[in-house]
């Protein structure tokens, strides 16, 4: 298989084949969407794989409407906010190393970017593996969010607003009151982004969103649209001040935690109770006593017949506690008969059935269930209950959660007044308890001060967990220009923090910090680590695209020529080019890489060499077969290394073949 052959015999033929080109396009959401379609009611395909909507309707019977009269939450631009969900990115994200912890090692990330386009690049690498996301959006008061102007070209908007390219105009701007579409813009705002998030959390992922009066009815309605009014879970009421904001008639001391899930298999997780909250002691610990009589209207005889049975109490026989004992069954001494009865006397039911009765504990020092005398006279069975867990309440009064807090815990890093309202940490740990396990992935796209993971490294220190967190934030100017075109500085602008995004990575490195000093008092000799985290930043994408839009001009279609030739961006390096590969080929940012040589050129490994990537700009048909050799699932190669040459290429793709390689792409 190479390109010399004897003098005077046929050139053998050079196969046609041709590798794969790899997709620098985020996930297509839409045409996912009309797979998704396609695959449930295959008999509404037309010709050319178009979906038939008056079939589809037809096919649905009476469960579509087509009539215009119909409960439905609309404001001006939603139709562009489907468009901007559905508009796939050309960005990437690059590694930033100097600005890392531990970027080899660590799992968390941090990324600087508009958290649309962001969201957009993490669609193929994270599709379904986030269990729980939070977010502090901006709750709209006025000025205090900035949104594109552009969302057709929210990626172009992004780049000119950070000085990655030249401005026409576009820019970033903010909502004042005065603004006709005040609420349009915010809504316009949050819904592409809650839509993508969505698409990010596991079938058992929660979302929870904190929020204000200001938009909180506007939030839970696109959140009904969005997850569906069947996953809303909790509205949750935060004292978040105990004075109060005492500007109005009615001193506003809370704000709110909207609970969504993804799908009726989420559940949210118990709290761990304090010992010394259980009530009562005996000679095994503590305990409560909870009645063993359904109290929920729903449920009673006549839905639930095998739990109404009689229980029989013998008021004579008492435990170490003094509690009278109980049986299923009648005797002289067990001669008090008890059945389930609600508040109105009716018939209810057990919240245990008989089988689970009789294989607990009734006749030790203390038993499982016992019963006691009410004033009345009448008796009530319970059980004794040592769970060391409780539900969350709907509302959250605990002195932590004040807003105060968080600003003194940011003044303890050395931070004070360097970012405005950031969320106390033990609401965030609240959080992070109820919605995710030990080992998950954790997402804030608004991370504003960073306070998601640091309150995540508290917990797997305290707890020995290793959840993840991903953090997304804009990096929004801490300066702003004044008329006069003087600059207004603030105080993190003046502590050297150029915008919110520096101030989100140095509050997690100094977090880092505090976390190590605290574990290495306890224990001196062990080597503690809260972790570290890699920090990548949205910029246009390494490769240069073919632009059907541009100049028609002859100075115009050269350039597009020889983006076809010279097709990597200026200044892009390996690593940044590998870590786009690997986020357009759904692969995680935190994917450990391994780096060895093959044929004098380097060579990366992930997923335990699953996967091979080549990006050197002269390539071999050694280097090709070394690659095959090691037999991974799929191999990324630059078409730039190729250097026009059809048959080694062409080799290549047959070299690939015979070692089983499924996946040969070039980019």
């Amino acid at each position: 298989m190479t390109d010399s052959h004897a003098e005077g015999t046929a050139a053998p033929p050079v196969p046609t084949e041709q590798p794969e080109r790899l997709d620098l396009r985020s996930h297509d959401i839409a045409t996912e969407k009309q797979q998704e379609l396609l695959r449930l009611f295959p008999e509404i395909c037309t010709e050319g794989g178009k979906i038939d909507f008056d079939r589809l309707r037809r096919v649905l019977g009476e469960i579509a409407n087509p009539g215009k009269e119909r409960y439905a939450m609309n404001w001006a631009g939603k139709a562009d906010c489907f468009k901007a969900i559905q508009n796939p990115s050309l960005g990437t994200l690059l590694p930033r190393r100097d600005d890392s912890v531990d970027f080899d090692i660590s799992e968390n990330l941090i990324i600087e970017g508009d958290n649309l386009e962001v969201l957009k690049l993490l669609q193929k690498a994270y599709l379904g593996k986030i269990k729980m996301i939070y977010i502090d959006p901006p709750y709209n008061t006025g000025n205090d969010f900035i949104y594109p102007d552009n969302y057709a070209e929210s990626l172009q908007t992004y780049l000119e607003y950070t000085g990655q390219v030249d401005s026409e105009g576009r820019k970033f701007s903010t909502n004042t009151e005065a603004d006709g579409r005040f609420h349009s813009k915010w809504l316009n705002m949050m819904y592409p982004r809650l839509y993508l998030a969505r698409n990010l959390l596991r079938d058992d992922g929660v979302l929870f969103v904190s929020i204000d009066d200001n938009e909180v009815q506007n939030l839970r309605r696109l959140c009904d649209e969005i997850f569906g009014e069947d996953q809303f879970l909790a509205q949750i009421v935060v004292q978040s001040n105990k004075r109060g904001q005492t500007y109005k008639e009615i001193a506003k001391t809370h704000e709110y935690l909207i609970v969504y899930t993804k799908t009726d298999e989420s559940e949210l997780n118990e709290l761990k109770k304090d010992a010394d909250k259980l009530p009562f002691t005996d000679s095994k610990g503590a305990f409560d006593l909870w009645e063993l009589r359904n109290r929920n209207p729903k449920f009673g005889r006549f839905n639930r017949p095998n739990l109404f049975f009689p229980i029989y109490v013998a008021p004579a026989l008492k435990d170490e506690c003094g509690y009278s004992r109980v049986a299923l069954s009648g005797s002289a001494d067990f001669k008090v008969k008890v059945v389930p009865l609600n508040s109105e006397d009716k018939e209810s039911c057990w919240r245990w059935g008989t089988a689970k009765i009789s294989a607990s504990d009734l006749t030790s020092s203390t038993p499982a269930l016992v019963a006691k005398q009410r004033k009345d006279g009448e008796w009530n069975i319970y059980e004794r209950s040592r769970k060391s867990t409780t539900k969350a309440k709907s509302i959250w009064t605990e002195t932590e959660f004040i807003s105060e807090q968080g600003t003194i815990e940011l003044g303890n890093l050395g931070l004070a007044d360097c970012f405005d309202h950031p969320k106390p940490i033990a609401l965030i740990k609240k959080c992070i308890q109820l919605g995710s396990g030990a080992d998950d992935i954790i997402l804030d796209f608004f991370a504003g001060s960073g306070v998601l993971g640091h309150a995540v490294m508290e917990l797997n220190a305290q707890e020995g967990d290793r959840r993840r967190f991903i953090l997304v934030q804009l990096p929004e100017p801490t300066r702003s220009k004044a008329q006069d075109g003087t600059w207004v500085e603030t105080a993190a602008s003046k502590a050297g923090f150029t915008s919110i995004a520096k101030i989100t990575e140095e509050r997690v490195r100094r977090a880092i910090k505090k976390i190590n000093e605290e574990a290495s008092k306890k224990l001196p000799n062990h080597a503690a680590s809260a972790g570290g985290f890699r920090v990548f930043g949205l910029a246009s994408s390494n490769f240069r695209v073919w632009s059907s839009g541009s100049s028609k001009t002859e100075e115009g279609l050269i350039q597009q020529l020889e983006f076809g030739i010279n097709h990597i961006i200026d200044g892009r390096t390996q690593e940044d080019l590998l870590y786009e590969m690997l986020l357009k080929s759904g692969f995680s940012l935190a994917a450990p890489v391994t780096k060895s040589v093959i044929a004098e050129k380097t060579v990366y490994g992930v997923a335990e060499g699953a996967l091979l990537v080549c990006l050197e700009r002269q390539l071999s048909l050694e280097l090709v077969a070394g690659l095959a050799g090691r037999k991974p699932q799929r191999v990324i190669l630059l078409d730039e290394g190729f250097a026009g040459n059809d048959q080694l290429k062409a080799n290549a793709v047959q070299i690939m073949k015979s070692k089983g390689v499924t996946s040969f792409r070039t980019v």
